[in-house]
């Protein structure tokens, strides 16, 4: 028993303040999902009734509508640069170090930051607008159309947080041993059936890990929409993490926001499960 009771208590500080700080806060989360708790920290237990009114709610809809859309965009996008770069990143020979250091420094940057700094390009008179303008093309309002504005929100996402999916794929590339690679090219197989016959398969656990790490993200996206629409345009990117902040902090129904975020933790956990399923069990 030496053995285990050692590990455990090298890992006991980390494991408390995951229990304080990610499960009691989640199972107070669920509990309070059950009331009608308001500010005033004064609570009734109300049951199912949070929920029940959710599904009569619009707003739960168009919010569950807008994240799906999102994560749809969001989330191929991601996992397209990260794997992109990271097959670039470990075919360069010279300064591989100072590329990974370039890429990966978007990720270090807040989302704020990121969202305000896009936001300008993004306007009227923005970078992308006067590069339109000098192409005679006319000004594309990219955060005042419905129909733009989740792509490019998403972009803002995917430019802020494909760095660390990157040096998981890169750190995946590595591990594939170059032998197989090499007797594949001896073989005469052109570089697409080297990638689709041995990289990819090889490259699995790391695009499941990605591939889940990269769904949860864009689920919970939230200070991009913030900063940059607010939820607009007439709530084209109102998305559940932000009717959460809505019902919780503007319309002190923490109770109601609760039961938002239950809906969305099972929604992420299926759509785990789901990816695990597809991705194949020996794979994760």
């Amino acid at each position: 028993m030496r053995d285990p009771v050692t590990g455990l208590l090298f890992v006991l500080p980390m494991l408390v303040l995951f229990l304080i700080f990610r499960i009691f806060p989640s199972l107070g989360a669920a509990g309070m999902s059950l009331t009608n708790w308001n500010i005033g920290g004064e609570w009734e237990f109300t049951g199912l009734d949070n929920y029940a009114r959710m599904l009569d709610d619009p707003t739960f809809w168009i919010s569950l509508k807008t994240t799906l859309v999102y994560v749809a965009v969001y989330v191929p996008m991601t996992v397209l640069f990260s794997l992109g770069t990271a097959l670039l990143l470990n075919a360069v020979v010279t300064m591989r170090g100072l590329w990974r250091g370039m890429l990966f420094l978007p990720y270090v940057t807040s989302f704020v930051l990121a969202g305000v700094i896009w936001r300008w390009i993004y306007e009227y008179n923005g970078l992308i607008n006067g590069l339109l303008a000098k192409l005679d093309l006319g000004p594309v309002m990219f955060l005042e159309r419905s129909e733009l504005v989740l792509p490019a929100l998403a972009l803002v996402s995917a430019w802020k947080g494909f760095g660390y999916s990157m040096l998981i794929l890169l750190a995946g590339l590595k591990a594939i041993p170059g032998s197989y690679l090499e007797a594949a090219r001896v073989d005469g197989a052109s570089a697409w059936q080297r990638f689709r016959s041995i990289v990819l398969p090889l490259l699995k656990p790391a695009l499941f890990f990605v591939l889940v790490i990269e769904t949860i993200s864009g689920f919970q996206v939230f200070d991009t929409i913030y900063v940059m629409t607010g939820g607009g345009p007439a709530r084209a990117s109102y998305t559940l993490i932000y009717a959460i902040y809505d019902k919780g902090f503007r319309g002190f129904e923490f109770g109601y926001a609760a039961a938002f975020g239950m809906v969305l933790f099972a929604i992420i956990l299926i759509v785990s499960l789901i990816q695990r399923r597809l991705l194949g069990r020996e794979n994760t």
